[in-house]
């Protein structure tokens, strides 16, 4: 029997988003997030408070890069959904990370997160669902150590972990248990 729990933001997994701005003096913001993802093929939505910095950046950047957080730094990464970049001006520098500038967009890589989207902003949009950012992937960055031997990447290479709504939890990914577009063949020839 099922128990109703209310509205709440309940999908599993939600991905950790790390995304990466510069501000007006060129000082490098990441924020942690949850609430984006891909919507297309080659465009990424992100929900955001519009007072976030990260927000301000994007407005006057039009560009930003998210790059998917590894379990080596997870400290980094969650501390950086806990600061505001608003109020704590060296968040950045106190993480210990690294940036470089992308080639493709007005926005910093984090030179530790394995995977990175470098994106540029197609659309601000706000609704009832509040301020969303569209943003079209112009490139992917990823260490080498994190692919396959064909050059696609492996999950468990990735070291990729979820963040879990119930209990505001961290979650690593874990074992591969079937196979897209394949798993369920079995069902079409009934």
């Amino acid at each position: 029997m099922k128990k109703e729990l209310g509205v709440k933001p309940y999908l599993f997994p939600m991905p950790v988003l790390m995304i990466a701005t510069y501000g007006e003096e060129h000082d490098v913001d990441v924020m942690n997030m949850a609430w984006g993802g891909i919507c297309a093929d080659n465009m990424v939505a992100l929900n955001l408070d519009e007072d976030h910095k990260t927000s301000k950046n994007l407005k006057q950047r039009n560009a930003f890069t998210i790059s998917v957080a590894d379990i080596a730094h997870i400290e980094a990464a969650d501390f950086f959904g806990i600061a505001s970049g608003n109020k704590m001006k060296d968040k950045f520098e106190r993480s210990g990370l690294h940036a470089v500038k992308s080639q493709k967009v007005d926005a910093p890589i984090i030179e530790e997160f394995p995977l990175t989207l470098e994106c540029k902003v197609v659309e601000f949009q706000h609704s009832a669902a509040g301020f969303r950012v569209l943003g079209e992937i112009v490139g992917v960055q990823a260490e080498e150590r994190v692919l396959d031997e064909t050059g696609k990447v492996d999950p468990k290479k990735l070291g990729a972990f979820l963040f879990d709504p119930f209990q505001n939890g961290y979650y690593a990914v874990g074992e591969k248990v079937g196979q897209a577009w394949s798993s369920g063949v079995r069902m079409m020839k009934k």
